[in-house]
């Protein structure tokens, strides 16, 4: 069986057991709350459809898989821009507790928030040209505690650090030789490949895919953190969203300038 749909910024395609989600929102994929909400839409339209692999990916050819949160729609009053219900937390989770394997489809430059969507997958195949950059930092977004974890759980402490505190693209092999990316292949071969990948998963037990990615989604969690270093660092987020640094580095994103920190 074989289905077309279009929601406003993805189509979603299934053929047989396996769905995919294409990411068409202009040249850049980003986040914004409209894009989310469609994104978290088809996943539910896959659940229903008990679809067994959805593959998650931009249009072929994409020089920008996404550019990561729409920053045109970042609070700028003071309110924290991740908390449990914004966008990004809420399309984080729709991935993770879906109950198919979901791949990350990967072709273009991946940014900022856009990287923890693709780590949330359950597999990442990347084109060889691939890159992924973590920019929290450039833009003066102070991340909250379970996306930074969501990085941790896929990549090493140093590497989360370096991805972080430079802010600079890191190439697909790279991400491979880590374990964060598991194949980086051609461009001309990443459809195929990652086509081939997903029917091998949908011969397998559907059932044991639900039960063991729950378990590895409870057992990654669990990190126990006390009340006051919650607290403490909730905190520490909120001088950062309530500085001139972070008004800083949204307004010099929109005048496509680079910022000017001062640390206050």
């Amino acid at each position: 069986m074989h289905s077309t749909r279009s929601l406003a910024t993805v189509v979603t395609t299934t053929d047989g057991s396996i769905g995919t989600i294409t990411l068409q929102h202009g040249p850049v994929n980003a986040l914004s709350k409209q894009l989310i909400d469609d994104i978290c839409a088809a996943m539910e339209q896959m659940d229903s459809e008990a679809v067994q692999v959805v593959i998650l990916r931009a249009a072929p050819g994409a020089k920008v898989f996404s550019a990561g949160h729409d920053v045109r729609e970042l609070p700028t009053n003071g309110r924290d821009p991740l908390t449990y219900n914004d966008p990004l937390r809420q399309a984080v989770r729709t991935i993770e507790n879906h109950p198919a394997p979901v791949i990350a489809m990967v072709e273009g430059s991946v940014w900022g928030g856009a990287c923890e969507l693709v780590m949330s997958c359950d597999l990442v195949i990347a084109a060889k040209d691939a890159t992924f950059a973590l920019t929290p930092a450039k833009l003066g977004i102070p991340y909250n505690l379970s996306g930074t974890l969501n990085f941790l759980k896929v990549a090493g402490m140093h590497l989360v650090k370096e991805m972080v505190f430079a802010a600079q693209p890191v190439t697909a092999d790279r991400l491979a030789i880590s374990g964060v990316v598991n194949h980086v292949v051609p461009r001309g071969q990443l459809e195929p490949f990652t086509l081939a990948l997903a029917r091998r998963i949908a011969e397998t037990s559907p059932l044991v895919h639900r039960i063991v990615k729950e378990e590895l989604r409870v057992l990654g969690n669990a990190h126990p953190l006390n009340p006051e270093a919650y607290e403490r660092i909730q905190a520490l987020r909120r001088e950062v969203y309530d500085s001139n640094d972070y008004q800083e580095g949204i307004k010099a994103f929109l005048e496509k300038r680079k910022p000017v920190f001062r640390g206050k």
